[in-house]
């Protein structure tokens, strides 16, 4: 009787501090669209909290590039946060630390690289992006004439597309190439041809890669027609270098299905947050179409795109 009585007490101390920890932590949990001020131009990134147990806190990060890579643990107390990370692309010989308290609803702090630069950053919830219905579709429209760049402009000083024989082309790495337009939702269709050992992308609203390379057979999360870092197609139906391919991409909120020549290849998933390399970060807001042009050769054609009503 008597070690009951100290049970007891000691089971209702642990149910108790579990309730609390969950109370305390509860404004942290989930996805947060993070923007870090990198000596006054703005990069966007991303992670989310979520909880492993009662009180450890766990989940993903994706920093400025890269894909998202586990968390295996969040410090928090008394409203700050901290945490690390090896290095993935990043330079330098430390790892990423991140730093960071409440603001009202946002979370605002600093990140620190593995080269020992110090970054400030700002973050809010991401938003939940569902709708409603089904969407309605209205009358396709072509993105690229295949007479020359009018609808695009590339991001960076120099531009090195070109247009010939009807075929939009990167011959070299350069700079990224982006719609003047910007979308919701939309059902895009989109040719490519790739050389052995290039490297592209599509990002969709300018913020989640629909990934172009030969780099392997096994559908990982980064191979060709995975959401990079994400979501890993359900098979690879890449018909291999210098042949041409095409993706269509219906994307509504958040869900997103992929065609990959013929074969579905995603079917209505989640896409929880944004690719390293988006324009920003901010989710809610509509986005253009980003064709990756800084990772070798590439070559685009028959772009054509359907928006949502």
């Amino acid at each position: 009787m008597k070690i009951k009585s100290l049970l007891f007490p000691a089971l209702l101390l642990l149910f108790a501090t579990s309730v609390r920890a969950q109370q305390d932590t509860a404004a942290l949990i989930g996805r947060w669209d993070m923007t870090i001020n990198m000596d006054g131009r703005t990069a966007p990134s991303w992670f989310e909290v979520y909880r492993s147990g009662y009180r450890t806190l766990v989940g993903e990060f994706v920093g400025t590039g890269g894909s998202a890579r586990p968390v295996s643990l969040y410090h928090f107390s008394n409203g700050k946060l901290n945490f690390s990370l090896p290095p993935q692309w990043e330079g330098g010989s430390g790892e990423v630390s991140v730093e960071g308290a409440f603001a009202g609803d946002s979370l605002t702090g600093t990140i620190t690289y593995p080269d020992g630069k110090q970054f400030n950053w700002t973050a809010v919830h991401a938003p939940e992006l569902k709708r409603t219905g089904e969407p309605s579709w209205g009358k396709s429209q072509q993105l690229f004439n295949g007479k020359d760049l009018t609808g695009w402009h590339a991001m960076g000083n120099t531009n090195q597309w070109i247009v010939k024989d009807g075929v939009l082309q990167s011959p070299h790495s350069g700079a990224n190439l982006v719609t003047d337009e910007t979308f919701n939702d939309f059902k895009l269709h989109i040719e490519f041809r790739y050389p052995p050992h290039s490297n592209s992308g599509v990002y969709l609203r300018g913020r989640y890669e629909l990934q172009i390379d030969n780099s392997g057979d096994e559908p990982y999360k980064d191979v060709i027609s995975s959401i990079y870092g994400f979501i890993p197609p359900s098979e690879v139906a890449d018909k291999g270098p210098n042949e041409w391919q095409s993706y269509d991409v219906t994307l509504v909120g958040r869900l997103v299905t992929v065609v990959f020549n013929g074969k579905t290849v995603i079917c209505n998933r989640e896409i929880r947050g944004i690719t390293g390399g988006a324009i920003n970060s901010r989710e809610g807001e509509p986005g253009p179409i980003l064709i990756q042009g800084d990772h070798g050769p590439i070559e685009y054609r028959n772009i054509t795109i359907t928006k949502a009503k």
